[in-house]
């Protein structure tokens, strides 16, 4: 067994570990550990495949930010994980019927699929001296910008509609009021009492 094999082999056992684990662990920021290094162990298997740049991108967006930001939600979020057990048993019949269709549909799907004529030519084709980094902007900015530019409006759309589904007006909490401070009239705010000598307000 060569070097290359063995990490490979070592790579992929712990992104499958990584991957079991983050859903079977019962403790959340343990989920998001095994998360994180689900994550680091693809970002080798895309540098062993010679992609390093979306391997740095993996580890730079998922691993530092993602994976992260989820840990932070997952810290300081006052969660009551008891009652989100005892919904998950309430909806776990349709969700594992859902789950048996969507394994159907894949099966369906992997069982009718083919290789298209001519891919051998196709992956034997040079790329010169072109870098995978180059190769890769230049796909998703000519080739597939405007489905780039849409998958972005997507992410802005679904953004906006988290925002507004998650914003909370309370009554209770007292707001300043900018334009009402900038209007102010300094006559009414203002009260001179003449107090006399000796005397109280």
């Amino acid at each position: 067994m060569t070097v290359a094999i063995f990490t490979f082999y070592a790579f992929a056992v712990s992104t499958i570990m990584g991957g079991l684990m983050t859903v079977l662990s019962r403790n959340p920021v343990h989920s998001v550990l095994w998360l994180i290094l689900a994550f680091l162990s693809s970002a080798g298997l895309f540098v062993m495949l010679g992609a390093e740049f979306v391997a740095m991108l993996l580890m730079i967006v998922y691993v530092g930010a993602v994976a992260v930001l989820f840990l932070f939600v997952v810290m300081m979020l006052d969660v009551d994980f008891a009652e989100l057990k005892a919904e998950m048993s309430r909806y776990m019949p349709l969700a594992l019927l859902i789950g048996v269709i969507l394994l159907m549909q894949l099966g369906m799907a992997l069982g009718v699929w083919g290789y298209s004529d001519g891919y051998a030519t196709r992956l034997a084709a040079p790329t010169g001296d072109l870098q995978n980094t180059a190769a890769l902007g230049q796909l998703i900015y000519d080739k597939y910008i405007m489905l780039f530019q849409l998958a972005g409006l997507i992410l802005l759309v679904a953004m906006i509609g988290a925002i507004v589904l998650t914003l909370r007006h309370r009554v209770d909490i007292k707001r300043q009021n900018i334009l009402a401070q900038m209007y102010r009239d300094p006559a009414k705010a203002m009260e001179l009492k003449d107090v006399k000598p000796g005397q109280g307000l």
